[in-house]
């Protein structure tokens, strides 16, 4: 069956009869955007003139749940669909609408120096369904927008985490590239503080995504209380460094010989193994950086509310200090164990960076921003001095003033070393 026309799929629909047809878009929650007094006046600057009057998206502007990534006005020319195993290897070739690899679809054009590292397994849907008891909600450990995540028991003994990608009609032609764009990605990375991607499966219309699994959860569960221990501050220090490394890395050449903007870095993407050490997850939105630039223009705003790069909202130009900044909020996370966003607070408390940001750079009002419930004999105020100078810095409006990624690494390695002069 030939794929539908791409009009078909993105035809634009007004905001009113999204939200007259919720149903078609469960397990989302469609919302306008809350109030400005909930975002910092420049992201709501930069996106109210396209959704005040009319919706001007296609059929994913304001599909939103507090999870979920965000989609403004960004028409996608690129449909896949994976080639049904019984056809020909001859006839695939030929075929544009089968599944390739990142080096024919994603680097046309592209040679970078890169290596395939990781050999990822590819799964069937039986496989699939064995090793979570059909998808038993007793083997249930999250959901969002994207679909639920199992824990699992393959053949070999081995627990894994799979993500079983569960979209709407709406929502599928990004949801494939999303899911080949995390298979082709990971499966170049190797990095101590990067998610491995273990395998897929991609039979029909069902996709799978296998990643090892991350005993203690994601970084906001573990801040917010899902876990009985509380994070003293070392370990916040070493969560936060571990994440700045994944990020560096991904920002150098090295990963997969040309820069790697993440563009979701959120707390709920930063996975605790066993060790309590920090993983860095769920690369569908990322994006390569073209060979030899900084800059990259585009007309997809793709990221997170209350992670989103100001700038990059304003210019659509995405850059790797548009990290930065989502990094940076994480820092105040970390820092003051509050959400990014709180929508079930009132308009004045909802948004963690409006309400901190004067205040990180006063060392007497710093004090009052820190987490309660972290133990005051684990830190020293030298220390959290120095991480919300830190924190500050990376979320500035403008990138220029932000640091990179490799400066947060060395700061931050300063910070610990400075905490335990006690």
């Amino acid at each position: 069956m030939s794929p539908p026309p791409i009009g078909d799929v993105l035809s634009p629909l007004p905001l009113t009869d999204l939200c007259h047809s919720a149903s078609a878009f469960s397990p989302y929650v469609c919302i306008s955007f809350p109030p400005s007094s909930c975002f910092a006046p420049q992201e709501i600057a930069a996106f109210s003139p396209k959704v005040d009057a009319s919706c001007f998206c296609h059929l994913r502007c304001v599909v939103h749940c507090r999870e979920a990534p965000l989609r403004v006005n960004m028409p996608f020319n690129i449909v896949s669909a994976w080639n049904k195993r019984r056809r020909s290897k001859s006839h695939d070739h030929m075929d544009p609408w089968v599944y390739k690899p990142l080096d024919d679809w994603q680097l046309k054009g592209q040679k970078p120096s890169y290596k395939r590292r990781n050999s990822s397994s590819v799964f069937t849907l039986k496989e699939m369904e064995e090793a979570t008891s059909s998808f038993g909600e007793e083997n249930l450990l999250g959901k969002g927008g994207f679909g639920r995540v199992y824990k699992g028991t393959l053949k070999n003994g081995e627990v894994v985490a799979i993500k079983k990608m569960d979209l709407p009609p709406c929502r599928q032609v990004d949801g494939e590239r999303e899911f080949r764009v995390e298979v082709d990605i990971l499966s170049r990375l190797e990095h101590p503080n990067l998610v491995t991607l273990i395998g897929y499966c991609a039979d029909g219309k069902d996709r799978f995504l296998v990643y090892e699994y991350m005993p203690n959860g994601n970084l906001q569960d573990y801040l917010n209380g899902i876990r009985e221990a509380k994070m003293d501050w070392p370990l916040r220090l070493k969560v936060a460094l571990g994440a700045a490394r994944a990020l560096a890395y991904l920002h150098s050449s090295s990963a997969v010989g040309i820069p790697v903007v993440h563009r979701d870095f959120k707390s709920t993407n930063v996975l605790l193994n066993e060790n309590l050490e920090a993983k860095i997850s769920d690369f569908g939105l990322a994006k390569l950086m073209p060979n030899g630039e900084d800059i990259y223009a585009t007309s997809k705003l793709l990221g997170t509310f209350g992670y989103f790069d100001p700038e990059y909202a304003s210019t659509g130009k995405l850059t790797l200090h548009s990290d930065v900044y989502a990094y940076g909020v994480v820092l105040l996370e970390l820092l003051t164990g509050r959400r990014a966003v709180e929508l079930n607070q009132g308009p004045a408390d909802q948004n963690l960076l409006l309400q901190v940001r004067n205040l990180l750079n006063d060392r007497k009002k710093l004090r009052k921003v820190v987490d309660p419930d972290m133990a005051k004999s684990s830190y020293t105020m030298g220390s959290i001095s120095m991480f919300a100078s830190l924190a500050s810095r990376c979320v500035r409006m403008e990138s220029s003033g932000r640091p990179s990624m490799a400066e947060c690494v060395k700061e931050l390695q300063l910070i610990i070393c400075a905490n335990m002069r006690v």
